[in-house]
């Protein structure tokens, strides 16, 4: 087993992004959803430094960014943006500290991984960062530190709680294979070696010292093997976008201890299934790849596909209520 496997999470829990502006209705529905394993809402619809990019953009440490007609770019120095970012931080942090007091158990914290910040963030040139390996360094080391001191104050505010670091990196693997486009669109970025990226990914799992890592891609094919060797605790990803490719990386993250996170429940509004229909993939799986049927329950946490940034607030409850009930639907019948 590999260290991971020390790690423990509950069955069911949200990916990060909910509708709407309301930061203490948003906090309110992820902590009363899940109970065992609430997390940090992010409301994208605020605007510009709530969107996943600017809000981990405004976590950077001696990088500021700010945005332009293209998107987020790096500067010299925190402007109105920058702020912003950071004013909605708090405001969501004091929602969090308001409906977790007396919260003792695991509490997830999302922010964007280093390679897709990289692959988003502009340098002064309009180019991503990604296109200067010493940039791609810079914000690496930047993110790790902003990381700490984000999980510092996370552990100051609900003190009894086992922080779990979400990192999203949806743009991983169009930087493994160069698909990452330049500003022109013509072009795409050369790919990044693996080893570059895995080292550079455990630094960054690193800033969490101690305390357990899940990665989040609802891309297809998620590199889950160079994310177990960066150090990653567990994998999150849209279990729709699996194909019978990823069988034999997946049966070897659940021999090695790594949890997987599955995404069984859509995104968007619509109709939604049983319960035991939501996982049904998963046990589908699960016999595909000749695993113990009683794994299922410690080896697997369901969320939905994706954030639910998209869907109706009241779509959204229901989605992360039947989460809930589709993880214990797991538990009760791993057959």
């Amino acid at each position: 087993m590999s260290e991971n496997s020390q790690f423990r999470f509950p069955g069911a829990t949200g990916v990060g992004s909910l509708p709407g502006g309301d930061a203490r209705e948003a906090a309110k529905t992820a902590t009363g959803s899940f109970e065992d394993f609430p997390f940090l809402p992010e409301l994208p619809a605020r605007g510009p430094g709530a969107d996943m990019i600017g809000r981990t953009a405004g976590m950077l440490v001696e990088l500021y960014a700010r945005v332009e007609p293209s998107g987020w770019r790096i500067g010299d120095r925190p402007g109105r943006d920058t702020r912003r970012a950071r004013s909605w931080l708090g405001e969501d942090l004091d929602a969090l500290e308001e409906f977790t007091q007396g919260h003792e158990g695991d509490l997830k914290v999302q922010a964007v991984g280093p390679w897709t910040l990289a692959a988003a963030l502009e340098l002064r040139n309009g180019e991503a960062a990604l296109s200067d390996p010493g940039a791609c360094r810079d914000l690496a080391a930047s993110l790790a530190e902003g990381l700490r001191l984000h999980l510092d104050e996370v552990r100051r505010r609900v003190p009894g709680a086992r922080i779990v670091l979400q990192l999203d990196e949806p743009s991983l693997t169009a930087v493994l294979r160069g698909q990452v486009r330049t500003a022109s669109g013509y072009r795409t970025h050369r790919a990044v070696d693996r080893q570059i990226v895995e080292a550079t990914l455990r630094d960054v799992v690193g800033a969490h010292a101690g305390g357990p890592v899940v990665v989040h891609s609802c891309a297809p094919d998620v590199p889950f093997a160079l994310l177990r060797r960066a150090g990653a605790a567990a994998v999150s990803f849209d279990l729709a976008l699996l194909t019978e490719r990823d069988d034999e990386a997946i049966g070897e993250a659940v021999e090695g201890g790594t949890r997987l996170f599955t995404g069984v429940v859509p995104g968007t509004d619509g109709p939604l299934s049983d319960p035991a229909g939501s996982v049904m993939g998963v046990r589908t799986l699960w016999r595909r790849l000749g695993l113990r049927p009683e794994l299922l329950a410690e080896a697997v946490t369901v969320t939905p596909a994706c954030g639910l940034a998209g869907a109706s607030p009241a779509y959204a409850r229901q989605a992360l209520a039947h989460c809930v009930r589709a993880a214990r639907s797991l538990a009760d019948n791993p057959e």
